[in-house]
């Protein structure tokens, strides 16, 4: 065989596979820009965990007492409390919307990655849950007779700690999204992985109210969020997966 005909043999089927340039973050800004359409649409979803929050906390010195030395003990605590409840209660609907109108289907099938879109979810979560309780947080603090210098610890550890618990609560609302009653469930899965937060959020409150340091409960908060935002949208990616396709 010459070099001539070599040179004019049909060229084979290797050449290189062309892979389309996708933006990882095209994913998150247009799911991001829907969610926060769409949840300003139905502002009652909005308001419940918001009226929910204000409503415990102002039967608090109705039930318990109207003393100030009692109130102010047990203010760290409520607040807490009743914040995690609140956030807990619109974890349910966090993939639900998506899940019965069929585009969850088509988020786990598109191109990009799924864990750009659990983060973005969980902003749109945080920013109508967690950020409105952050707010209005210092007010129940007076209505609760918290002291002056345990407001900024309470905002700073609500603003921090209401992070954490939208990313855990991503979890377990992306393992019961598929169940018709699964708010009980949601609740059994992810109450325990709550308890850390719950206690060094009260505790750095309750540390400051009383004159103690309280930037090692904040730290701790913070080492919280940091190891939330990295493994929890993994495992709610992978529980969306199993959910929908299992």
């Amino acid at each position: 065989m010459t070099s001539d005909s070599l040179s004019t043999a049909p060229a084979t089927d290797t050449a290189p596979l062309e892979i389309p340039d996708i933006n990882l973050w095209s994913g998150f800004a247009a799911t991001f820009k829907r969610d926060i359409t769409v949840a300003f649409r139905s502002r009652g979803d909005i308001a419940n965990p918001l009226i929910f929050f204000l409503i415990v906390i102002t039967m608090v010195p109705l039930g318990i007492s109207p003393e100030r030395d009692t109130l102010a003990l047990l203010a760290p605590g409520m607040i807490w409390v009743v914040a995690l409840l609140a956030t807990l209660l619109s974890l349910d609907g966090l993939f639900r919307t998506d899940y019965e109108d069929g585009s969850l289907e088509q988020l786990l099938i598109s191109p990009h990655p799924l864990y750009f879109i659990v983060i973005s979810k969980v902003l749109v979560h945080w920013l109508m849950t967690g950020l409105p309780l952050t707010i209005t947080a210092p007010i129940l603090g007076v209505m609760l007779s918290l002291p002056n210098q345990g407001y900024m610890p309470l905002i700073a550890s609500l603003a921090i700690g209401t992070g954490v618990l939208s990313l855990i609560g991503a979890i377990g609302s992306a393992l019961t999204v598929g169940l018709r009653k699964g708010g009980l469930l949601l609740s059994l899965i992810i109450m325990p992985l709550y308890v850390p937060v719950l206690i060094f959020g009260a505790s750095a409150v309750s540390s400051a109210s009383e004159g103690f340091p309280f930037v090692g409960q904040l730290a701790i908060l913070g080492a919280f969020l940091a190891m939330a935002m990295i493994l929890a949208p993994f495992a709610a990616a992978g529980a969306l997966r199993i959910s929908v396709n299992g």
